[in-house]
């Protein structure tokens, strides 16, 4: 039975973004795939077998030195493991510690290394992004809330996530990052929950033609998410994509 990891679900769940495990868990699971849904506890070492799936959720600033602290045990296998394809979904503030850095404020000493996963770095916006972003990607548009103080600065178009439609995202042009299967964005929800085309491609990406998205339970739960996400387009004055 293939493990999907789900880092500190109770310190990285500030808005909900460690539930994208459970909606990974449970699309499998109606896929007739056996998966282990493991949380990954302060003090534990990486599995000896590489997981099906990572989920690494949002905290607040005041947390990030110690979840920081915490992630190192786990900094090779994160890299290891993303090199190897495994899908990963880090939003937020764990995205951000898995990027080159975080710079806090405008002093030098005000800067947080990163683990380098993603290409980039966080650092302060103007002013605090909140509100509905929306982005297309090349699964196609996806929505979401963005609640953070700070951008992120990719080398070049081609490592970010997608292009912002509406919002701030990473600069009001581009929207997170992405290397390999590995998604880290901005987007709060839980974004798979909103975005079950998300959830399908990593879970493609995790078990290959094994996985299927058709089953009356997925199709039945992604009405109420098109749904959902129509209402907020339509809200903003926006095709659905």
């Amino acid at each position: 039975m293939r493990a999907i990891l789900q880092f500190f679900p109770q310190r990285l769940d500030v808005n909900g973004d460690a539930q994208n495990a459970l909606v990974l868990a449970q699309r499998a699971r109606w896929a007739g795939i056996d998966v282990d849904l493991v949380a990954v506890l302060p003090g534990d070492r990486p599995p000896a077998e590489a997981p099906a799936a990572i989920v690494i959720g949002s905290s607040v600033d005041s947390e990030l030195p110690a979840l920081r602290a915490e992630l190192v045990g786990f900094a090779t296998a994160l890299s290891d493991w993303v090199a190897a394809g495994v899908p990963l979904l880090a939003v937020g503030t764990g995205f951000e510690l898995l990027s080159h850095g975080i710079q806090l404020g405008t002093a030098a000493a005000d800067f947080i290394e990163g683990f380098g996963v993603f290409p980039g770095r966080a650092q302060p916006l103007p002013a605090r992004a909140s509100g509905e972003l929306v982005a297309d990607v090349r699964e196609g548009r996806i929505v979401g809330f963005e609640n953070h103080a700070r951008g992120f600065v990719v080398p070049d178009d081609a490592s970010a996530f997608g292009a912002v439609v509406r919002g701030t995202g990473n600069d009001s042009r581009s929207e997170g990052s992405r290397t390999g299967s590995a998604i880290g964005t901005h987007l709060h929800g839980p974004v798979l929950a909103k975005n079950p085309v998300l959830a399908d491609a990593m879970l493609t990406a995790a078990f290959g033609d094994r996985y299927g998205a058709d089953s009356h339970e997925a199709t039945r739960v992604d009405s109420f998410a098109a749904a959902a996400r129509g209402a907020i387009l339509a809200q903003l004055d926006l095709p659905i994509g």
